[in-house]
Order: C-alpha cells, then structure tokens, then sequence
C-alpha cells in the first residue's frame, strides 16, 4: 500500500489506516483484525484512552508487542473517565497530560507514541498549556509528534497559529465534506488530515440499500434524500464498489494523509484495503461526485 507522509513529520503512514475503536474487547478478535489488517499493508493504528476505558489500548499494544517499530501508532489524551467509569470530563491540562501518557504507554507496552492527539478541544482551554505539555513530551522523547482531533474552526485556527501540530484529525467523506473549507489553510501550514469515518457510518459501503436506510437521515440529509442520492453515487463510476470510490475521492487530495475506516469484522479490512490499493479517481469523477453532493461548513465555534 502507498505511504503519504504526515504534515512536515518523518511518519509515512499508509494512506488506509485502522480506526481501531470499532474492534471490541475480545482479544483473539481484536488481535485478527489488526494481524489482517497489517498484512494487508496497514501500517497506521489509531486508538485512544478513552475507547472501552483504556481496554482498546491494552489489545493494541498486545497485537503489536513483536513488531511495534513497524507500526506507526496513535492514541488520544484529555477525556478524563471518572471514578466510576460512568463517564469522562474534559480535562486538557498540563498536569492530567503528562500523567495520562504514562498510563498510554503501560497499556500499549511500548515506550513511544508516534503520534498524540488532543481528543476534542474548546476555545476556553488554556490551549498555551495544553501546547507546552506536549512539546514538553517530544523533548523527553516520550512522543514523536502532536496533532488534534477537532472540527471546531477556532481551535483549528489556534493550534495552526501557535503549536507544531503535524495533523488534524477530521471527520470527512462524501457525505460531510465541510473538512474541504480547510483544505488550502492546511496545506499552507503543512499540516494533514487524517479523514475519520469516510463511510459515513456504513452508508457509503457494499450494504443493500433498505439495511443502509435504517436511520432518519445522516447530517444534513434526510432519508428521502439519501434515498435518491446514493444510487446516483453508485451509478458514477459503476466498475468501483461504492467503498472504493468513498475512500478514493478522501484521498484525491494529497493534504489528506490518511483514511480511518473502523472495521469490526475481518472482510471489512479486506475491502477497506482493496479500495486503498484501488486506482486513483478521474478529475472527471471527482467533479461528478463534488456535484451530486454538499459542501457545507462548520456553522458553529468560528
């Protein structure tokens, strides 16, 4: 599989990575969805300490533990569990950092993160402090690199101006492609997008249509809409599968650095990969697809 490097880092990720929230707590399934996926030429895996209560992270670095210099691996800080574990707070100090990297590391066995990601973020954090504990952890060598988990564009807009972020994670497919309003501001920082559910929750896959059409919609279009809408897509470029096209046209443009599909079963890896490994869409049918569907922008946090 291809490698793109992200933002102005030494990382090459392949260009289809594993969101691995989706792979469960049972470790002998969890551990054959990351061996697939790796042998398929996966070398991206994106977890967090916030998915299953730091249990994600606990069978990631066990399916790793052997071949951990091969993997390029990320996971996420500042959603804090409380006591109970009957849910989290937002917590982005300096202090809640640097104690929750240790506690990373423990459960991914392994003594660097390649990449760290600020998990969410609002304009009212002390976002110097949160800056300071991640160079901090780059200095002692306990990361690599920082990026965020965002899409509120005052954020965005703070971390480009003041930190050394290297990438953005964003949710982007067909479906939501408000990602593309910052696609040239990026670009100009050299700074990547990693593209977090680029099949809308299953709508732009293989799925008969009835079961894809459950839901009353999927942001701003309805159910009538997708209705009509996604057979069109189909109809675009009939020689893809509908997964190939939605993974390709996210990574038609090179400020996006990586795609994250989650995969809970063992063929969706497989598809997952094909369309990485799948040829690069038309100019044509990238315009096509721009047609049929919206381009809308973060309202909210600017």
């Amino acid at each position: 599989m291809q490698k793109r490097q992200l933002g102005h880092s030494d990382l090459f990720v392949s260009e289809v990575g594993l969101g691995c929230m989706s792979l469960g707590t049972e470790e002998n399934h969890a551990r054959s969805l990351i061996d697939e996926a790796i042998d398929l030429g996966i070398n991206y895996l994106d977890t967090a300490d916030l998915y299953d209560a730091g249990v994600n992270e606990e069978l990631v670095g066990k399916a790793i533990k052997n071949r951990r210099s091969n993997i390029i691996l990320a996971t996420k800080v500042g959603n804090r569990w409380k006591e109970d574990k009957t849910g989290w707070t937002w917590d982005p100090s300096k202090t809640y950092i640097k104690q929750a990297v240790k506690n990373s590391l423990t459960r991914l066995q392994t003594d660097y993160i390649d990449l760290y990601q600020l998990h969410g973020g609002t304009i009212e954090d002390n976002i110097d402090e949160t800056i300071e504990a991640f160079e901090e952890l780059k200095q002692e060598g306990v990361i690599r690199y920082y990026g965020i988990s965002s899409i509120r564009p005052n954020v965005i807009k703070e971390y480009l101006k003041k930190s050394s972020i290297i990438s953005i994670m964003m949710q982007y497919s067909l479906l939501d492609r408000r990602p593309e309003e910052w696609f040239a501001l990026l670009k100009e920082h050299n700074v990547s997008i990693i593209a977090r559910g680029p099949l809308a929750k299953g709508l732009l896959t293989e799925k008969p249509l009835e079961e894809k059409l459950k839901s009353e919609g999927y942001l701003s279009y309805s159910r009538e809409e997708l209705e009509k809408l996604l057979p069109q897509l189909d109809a675009v470029d009939p020689s893809r599968s509908m997964t190939k096209l939605a993974l390709q046209y996210c990574l038609y443009e090179e400020v996006v650095g990586t795609v994250i599909p989650g995969a809970s079963k063992l063929q969706q890896i497989i598809e997952n990969a094909k369309a990485g490994l799948s040829e690069r869409l038309s100019p044509q049918v990238y315009e096509q697809l721009q047609d049929l569907t919206e381009c809308g922008k973060y309202e909210q946090h600017r």
